[in-house]
């Protein structure tokens, strides 16, 4: 997912090194049919990107899910939580 995210946010001009974008990724499993599952995965992402940005980086967040191999591989199966945190940085 991360790297989906990156290639469109790439397509943007917005940056994705290493000191500027990373994503915190955690799940929870839980007993179903006594069976343990990984019921849902929780992304969370960190943009560091000057104010200019901010509405473009807006926009690919919330399209890139449909383009991602990862995420849709796994949409209906387990329930994919994720969200958008942007520092403001200079240019």
């Amino acid at each position: 997912m991360m790297g989906t995210l990156a290639t469109v946010l790439a397509g943007k001009k917005i940056r994705t090194f290493q000191d500027r974008f990373r994503a915190t990724v955690s799940g929870d499993i839980e007993a179903v049919d006594n069976v343990l599952k990984i019921v849902r995965i929780n992304v969370h992402y960190l943009l560091r990107l000057p104010d200019a940005q901010r509405e473009a980086a807006t926009a690919c967040f919330n399209n890139y899910v449909h383009r991602c191999p990862a995420a849709q591989s796994v949409i209906g199966c387990i329930e994919v939580n994720h969200e958008l945190e942007m520092e403001t940085m200079s240019e």
